[in-house]
């Protein structure tokens, strides 16, 4: 009672303070929270945000053209770069080694990510594409093992590797730029450009694989077919480095300061003596956003890799579909998403980022099953209408984690906080996804282990979901607001200036 009777007489003693001082209170409470200035804001150009949105997309597209070439070639390529034997061993080989990549991104993500924080998003993601460019182009040179017995399988694995290692530094930087370029209200809107990006890269993939299979067959594919896709990356690639070296630097990082005034060759050497540095503090400071960004990147990739990267080989294997008709198949859903995405992500921006996310987790969590029953009766139809109800919980996710994921983390770790976070999950859940499945299929003999996978990743999303925050219409941690136009960057600035008192 007498520690109560204290704190009371302290209160009146404040408020006391208060009333004889009032201009020196309000003078310390100004400067705890200073008024917001128009020069606080940034007001973004919409034709610099559509430049930085194309860059970064087509990076995302070319990344996920080269995934997908791989995924729907695994037969193929477990042909021609294994010893013959046993199909099975043949496929898991193939998928194994689509994983592999995947082991290293992790890494990939440590070193590009805190880089990306140090020298600018714009310097690492030009690095990360010319990378890219080349672990793909160089896929399609490899001999067969047939020519080089041995050789080609460890060629496979190290350009597999490259690839992997530059695609660490690719999605959390991609995925950084358009946030941090994308006004407030947009940044959902904007944001499902990479997501795009992420379906026309599996669309020209399989597009161009069913093309190639029709025109040539299952052995002019194995004979020189396959490698065709792979070269195709090289052009790409030099059409992406192009745009994003046009670019400027994100305004978000501009605004950090001190790190703007570095040149590029300064910092890249402080980032060889502080890299241990960052990650501790990234790990040590962080690591609550970190947790929530692997499961919420670890659900969302398990059913991403299933519905795009797996189901093909899972129609071919499982239900006797012939190679052509389930990606023929895949590409339909596929185009229906592209037409929805956009919508999906100013959706977002207008009622928020969990609820959709959440519908997408419960969508998976409740249809699966019923979604690849549907598929298991075979027909054009039922498997079309089994794909689409998959497609259509994706798509909430597709639409909405390249703006929900960057808003997790201030500015000056963003980069590196979602590339260790991203790759890590996707490293352990989303590159294994075929090599899981195929394996469970095979030890239980159930076609419907795909569905039970997406669930248990479903159910961790829906609790992620739960325990994140809403960010849409919201400033970026460590970030001004930004907006699209000076008038509602005026309006922002007399929203906030206190009301005059007469």
């Amino acid at each position: 009672m007498a520690g109560n009777g204290d704190e009371l007489r302290e209160n009146d003693a404040d408020r006391g303070a208060v009333r004889r001082h009032r201009l020196l209170f309000r003078a310390a409470e100004r400067r705890r929270n200073p008024p917001l200035r128009r020069t606080d804001i940034t007001v973004t150009d919409e034709r610099a945000v559509r430049r930085a949105v194309k860059a970064a997309s087509l990076g995302n597209a070319m990344e996920w053209f080269d995934f997908g070439i791989y995924s729907y070639l695994a037969v193929t390529i477990g042909h021609v770069f294994f010893p013959s034997g046993n199909a099975t061993v043949e496929l898991l080989s193939s998928f194994a080694t689509f994983a592999v990549s995947f082991l290293v991104r992790p890494l990939g993500g440590m070193v590009f990510g805190p880089m990306g924080d140090k020298i600018g998003r714009k310097t690492v993601l030009a690095m990360t594409m010319i990378m890219m460019a080349i672990g793909t182009f160089a896929i399609g040179l490899i001999p067969s093992y047939a020519a080089i017995g041995f050789w080609a399988p460890a060629l496979l694995i190290f350009f597999r590797l490259v690839q992997g290692f530059s695609t660490g530094g690719e999605y959390g930087g991609a995925s950084t730029f358009i946030a941090e370029y994308a006004p407030d209200r947009r940044r959902g809107f904007f944001g499902s450009f990479l997501e795009l990006g992420t379906l026309a890269g599996y669309v020209g993939a399989s597009g161009l694989v069913t093309l190639l299979t029709t025109f040539l067959g299952s052995d002019g594919m194995e004979s020189w077919g396959w490698r065709v896709p792979f070269l195709v990356a090289g052009p790409i690639g030099l059409v992406g480095l192009y745009l994003r070296l046009r670019l400027d630097e994100t305004p978000a990082f501009q605004k950090l300061g001190d790190a703007s005034v570095h040149r590029a060759s300064e910092a890249a050497s402080a980032v060889e003596t502080t890299a241990k540095g960052d990650l501790a503090k990234i790990f040590r400071q962080y690591w609550p956003s970190l947790l929530l960004c692997v499961c919420l990147v670890g659900a969302y990739n398990i059913t991403d890799y299933m519905l795009l990267s797996y189901m093909p080989t899972y129609l071919s294997d499982e239900l006797g579909y012939s190679e052509t008709n389930g990606l023929l198949i895949l590409i339909v859903t596929m185009v229906v998403l592209m037409l929805l995405i956009n919508q999906v992500g100013r959706l977002s921006d207008r009622i928020g980022r969990k609820p959709v996310l959440m519908t997408g987790m419960l969508g998976f969590l409740l249809l699966s099953v019923p979604a690849f029953l549907l598929i298991g009766q075979g027909g054009t139809v039922s498997v079309t209408a089994g794909m689409l109800m998959l497609g259509l919980s994706l798509v909430c996710m597709l639409g909405t984690m390249s703006a929900a994921l960057p808003a997790l983390f201030p500015t000056e770790v963003r980069y590196g906080s979602l590339s260790i976070g991203y790759n890590l999950a996707t490293s352990l859940f989303g590159g294994t996804t075929p090599l899981v499945i195929t394996a469970l299929i095979s030890v239980s003999g159930s076609r419907l282990m795909p569905a039970y996978y997406a669930m248990a990743a479903a159910l961790v999303g829906v609790v992620s979901v739960v325990c994140m925050k809403e960010t849409a219409r919201r400033p970026l941690a460590g970030s001004p607001p930004a907006v699209a136009t000076a008038q509602e960057a005026a309006q922002m600035v007399e929203s906030q200036a206190p009301a005059p008192r007469f």
